[in-house]
């Protein structure tokens, strides 16, 4: 009897905890700023981004690339990391994605070391840009929606930069058919006007 009730005050503790986690930062409140000056982002200011945010994040290569390069198109934002397996199979679905229309731009965003990254895209190339984000790319994703700052994430954004779409977790064939060939049209069409 006595390793049962061990085991539900284990349980109870650990939902609790996770509950506070979840739960508990808005009304604890944060107590100190980030530390991390963010690029064209206004400090005061918690809210939900709407559109895309001015960043400028750097390449395997070390190039800084600005996120005002996607202007006009359709932008799939993707935050990886090379140790997560669902990450690892949107990678691959990412990738059959990009080539659809010239309106759409696929970023992967990788939260991880140039290292990892650069070994697992030896051995899984994708053609679309990588870039190498740290804490401000996670407080990016943080202001895009990602509240539990969990991996994989992905924003879309339509050709005017407006976010209309964010998933947290595994992304399918299914979702995605859905979302791009409405604001692919629409990108296609503003282009010929």
């Amino acid at each position: 009897m006595k390793a049962g009730k061990a085991l539900l005050a284990t349980l109870l503790a650990g939902a609790i905890s996770i509950l506070i986690a979840i739960f508990g930062q808005p009304w604890l409140g944060e107590t100190k700023p980030p530390s991390v000056q963010l690029p064209d982002f206004r400090q005061a200011t918690r809210e939900r981004l709407t559109e895309l945010p001015g960043f400028s994040l750097r390449t395997l290569a070390g190039e800084d690339v600005n996120s005002a390069n996607w202007a006009g198109k359709v932008l799939v934002l993707h935050f990886w990391a090379s140790w997560c397996q669902p990450c690892q199979r949107d990678l691959r679905l990412l990738q059959a994605t990009q080539g659809v229309s010239d309106q759409l731009q696929v970023i992967g965003i990788a939260i991880d070391t140039a290292n990892e990254v650069t070994a697992y895209l030896a051995q899984n190339p994708v053609t679309y840009p990588i870039l190498l984000g740290g804490a401000e790319a996670v407080e990016v994703s943080r202001r895009l929606g990602n509240r539990l700052q969990a991996l994989p994430f992905t924003v879309i954004f339509d050709h005017r930069g407006r976010r209309v779409h964010d998933h947290c977790g595994e992304l399918t064939q299914g979702v995605l058919s859905g979302w791009l060939p409405p604001l692919l049209t629409q990108a296609a069409q503003a282009r010929t006007q």
